[in-house]
């Protein structure tokens, strides 16, 4: 009788890990391309994993730090990521083929419009750059190299009657990297397109004995969409966003999206993009960009990408169209 009673549970310990086994085997992992650590990406798309991880059963998110939304396209396009956050210009390259995307179309469905991305143009008094054309022989980073920074930076210049190779001396720095050289002298000017506030130019506004300034550049924004595509909008970066930081600064502006591939199944992107939009509080207290993870923002004018069925889905649910 002892010998049926361990057999039986013996053969319960089997079944039991048998069942743990198999319910493991479910889970899913989700890696999330955000970009690097100065900026707006990375905190936010780990506040996505961890509301992710938490409120969906078997799914293990987690946030990679990347160079942003070009390699989040290009990572995205191998298979290595299912989601990406990215801004609409890099995101449209990358699905026709274009641009740094020239070796090959990257099958793109969006699941949410995030939030605008806000273009900085950052120097510090005493550089002599005031306005845009001010940059012409001046040493300025446009960006890391993988970022879609680089891109808008680029049509910005363009756009200003500037030639960035020929009119200035290029850097590739990341935000954070940015804000060093400049603190250092070793460049006069950066770009950065991000959300606000942007951590590390928050660092920049806040340094002692240093009077940051943001350059005007809106009036780019016309040429840009003429050449483009209607991506951009004129927008502000108002007075009080950045600490001593005075008088509203005229930019250009782009949407960020969270993108996909083509694989991700019309149920996942359902779950995905109504865990996002209804956990959005979570969302906001690790950043106040995340208020526009929002049911009026999921519009196709702010996404040059089609969104996934499954995200189509919960907007009609919730009487939104596409």
């Amino acid at each position: 009788m002892r010998r049926t009673t361990k057999l039986a549970a013996a053969l319960a310990v089997v079944l039991s890990a048998g069942l743990t086994l198999s319910a493991h085997a479910q889970q899913k992992t989700m890696s999330i391309g955000t970009g690097g650590t100065g900026g707006v990406y990375y905190p936010l798309g780990g506040a996505v994993a961890n509301v992710l991880s938490k409120n969906l059963p078997n799914v293990q998110a987690t946030a990679e730090v990347t160079g942003g939304s070009v390699d989040n396209l290009k990572l995205i396009g191998t298979g290595k990521n299912e989601l990406g956050f990215t801004m609409a210009d890099a995101a449209l390259n990358a699905y026709n083929g274009e641009d740094k995307f020239k070796s090959g179309k990257v099958p793109l469905q969006t699941l949410l419009v995030v939030y605008p991305n806000r273009m900085h143009v950052v120097t510090i008094e005493g550089t002599g750059i005031e306005k845009m054309s001010d940059m012409k022989g001046k040493r300025v980073s446009t960006g890391s190299p993988g970022s879609a920074t680089e891109v808008m930076a680029f049509r910005v210049i363009e756009a200003a009657g500037l030639d960035k190779d020929k009119d200035m001396k290029r850097e590739r720095l990341g935000v954070a990297e940015s804000v060093n050289a400049i603190k250092d002298g070793k460049i006069d000017a950066f770009f950065w397109v991000g959300g606000i506030p942007t951590a590390a130019v928050t660092d920049l506004a806040a340094t002692p004995g240093v009077k940051m300034k943001l350059v005007d550049h809106s009036e780019t924004v016309d040429k840009m969409n003429a050449k483009y595509g209607k991506l951009y909008t004129a927008s502000t970066i108002k007075a009080g966003s950045y600490p001593g930081y005075d008088k509203d600064n005229k930019i250009a502006e782009v949407w960020n999206l969270i993108v996909t591939g083509d694989k991700m199944s019309n149920d996942d992107a359902y779950n995905i993009v109504k865990t996002l939009v209804e956990k959005k509080a979570d969302l906001v207290a690790v950043h106040k960009e995340a208020l526009s993870f929002s049911l009026d923002n999921q519009v196709q004018s702010r996404s040059p990408i089609p969104f996934h069925p499954g995200a189509l889905k919960y907007f009609k649910e919730k009487g939104i169209g596409g």
